[in-house]
């Protein structure tokens, strides 16, 4: 088993604050595409189909939004099965949000919102928080105060997924980096995320942590893996 490599004197490029640039915006569109085509799309709709329902109408919060294609792809899908969605995105990096916003102009169900998803109080809970490829941005320490906000926020179902670290995700990521997204920024994030994932163990404990009980999780294409919550099921 590889050992979790993090320091947090190094952050993400993503992660340092900065203005809107055009390497940002590249960076952003190739995690859209990496989400698009590595499972997190299809991930998020294989639970979107399992809780929400024709005619429902939910509140969602998605933190860490990133370049916000989840709660995008989760409106199209909602929009398709007569589905009602208020979505709140929640991310701390300003450039990001004013990006993922620029390209949401068509989804008015999406709420944009500066804050650090650690400490994030809205004043009000959600039927469903989701949270993806966020966990290995964090400390252990911070990663279970982020576990704690998706439960306390939640007043029906959590979704929480990242990476899962190994050998065969150093590789891949190293390999689609070397001859597909060779963009400096994404090079660089993409393979010090696979270094600091957690493995699935880990992740377990990060949920106990947490003081997540009655949990679920599990392993899925493309070096995925997930854990959520279920305290309503419809």
């Amino acid at each position: 088993m590889l050992k979790r490599s993090f320091d947090p004197s190094i952050p993400e490029r993503m992660d340092v604050p900065q203005g809107v640039s055009e390497e940002l915006i590249k960076d952003l569109q190739n995690l859209v595409s990496l989400n698009r085509r590595f499972g997190s799309h299809r991930l998020l709709l294989k639970f979107a189909r399992r809780w929400l329902r024709p005619g429902g109408d939910y509140r969602v919060l998605d933190l860490a939004t990133g370049a916000g294609d989840l709660p995008r792809e989760l409106v199209l899908w909602a929009r398709r099965h007569g589905v009602r969605l208020s979505i709140d995105a929640v991310d701390f990096q300003g450039a990001t949000l004013s990006i993922a916003r620029d390209h949401s102009v068509e989804f008015p169900e999406i709420s944009w919102v500066e804050g650090d998803v650690r400490t994030f109080e809205p004043g009000r809970r959600y039927d469903l928080v989701i949270c993806s490829l966020a966990l290995h941005h964090f400390s252990e320490e911070d990663a279970a105060r982020v576990l704690q906000r998706c439960a306390a926020l939640s007043l029906r179902w959590v979704l929480v997924s990242d990476l899962e670290r190994s050998f065969l995700t150093t590789c891949g990521v190293w390999l689609l980096t070397q001859f597909f997204y060779r963009d400096p920024m994404t090079r660089f994030d993409a393979r010090i995320s696979a270094e600091r994932a957690f493995s699935m163990s880990e992740f377990t404990n990060l949920c106990w942590l947490a003081g997540w009980r009655d949990f679920e999780r599990g392993r899925f294409l493309f070096s995925r893996q997930a854990v959520w919550l279920e305290r309503e099921r419809l």
